[in-house]
This record gives C-alpha cells, structure tokens and sequence, in this order.
C-alpha cells in the first residue's frame, strides 16, 4: 500500500524547512510539529479558538500543527503559528491583540522553540 504524501507544495516545504531547522537547532519540538504535519488532511489537527483559550493563559506561545478555525471566543492575548487560519479566526485573535504567524516566522523569533505549547 502507498504511502499518503502532502501534494501542496507550501506544505512540503514548510515540511522541510521544520526538519532541516530541528537537525541544526538539535530541538525535538520542530521534528514533532514537521511530522503532524506531514499526516493525511483528515488526520491534520483543526483547533478551534475555544479550545485554545481553554488550555492557555496570556502571553502562551501556541503551535497548531493544522488549521485554526474561529469557533467560540478568544479572552486573552496569545501568539497562535498554524499552518492555516480561516478568516472568522485571524479576525477574533487580532481583537483579541494577538498575533498569527506562520511556522517559518515562529522559528526565526524562538530557533529552540523554548516555551511552545502544542495544541491539537
């Protein structure tokens, strides 16, 4: 049986920069976020912001290795890196004076990926 790939080549090369960063940086947590990624799309995580306002506190940096969706409210400032955002989500977080960021953005502010908290 073969093996299901990514084709979305954005994805596969965010894919290889988390790897390539985790060998450099010898940080487990890129490694980890690489190969949730790397899953089938209905295997892929999909958070929604209740979940992430019920498991983090102000200032929490958070990696979705998925999709960020905008059900429920967002209560407190949080920095959320997701491989993808809906629209309803980007817009409850900058309310909430959040941040979005990309992956590639989140290793170039934290390369030891010290304080990440990983949902979903």
């Amino acid at each position: 049986m073969r093996k299901a790939e990514p084709s979305n080549p954005q994805l596969i090369g965010i894919i290889n920069f988390l790897r390539k960063k985790s060998r450099e940086n010898d940080v487990g947590i890129w490694r980890s976020i690489a190969n949730r990624l790397s899953k089938t799309r209905s295997r892929r995580a999909s958070v929604n912001l209740s979940r992430i306002n019920r498991h983090t506190e102000k200032g929490q940096i958070v990696a979705v290795p998925g999709k960020v969706l905008g059900a429920g409210k967002l209560e407190h400032q949080v920095t959320i890196a997701a491989f993808q955002f809906s629209a309803k989500a980007i817009e409850k977080i900058k309310n909430s004076k959040g941040k979005c960021l990309t992956f590639s953005e989140l290793v170039k502010k934290n390369p030891k990926g010290s304080r990440i908290r990983i949902v979903g």
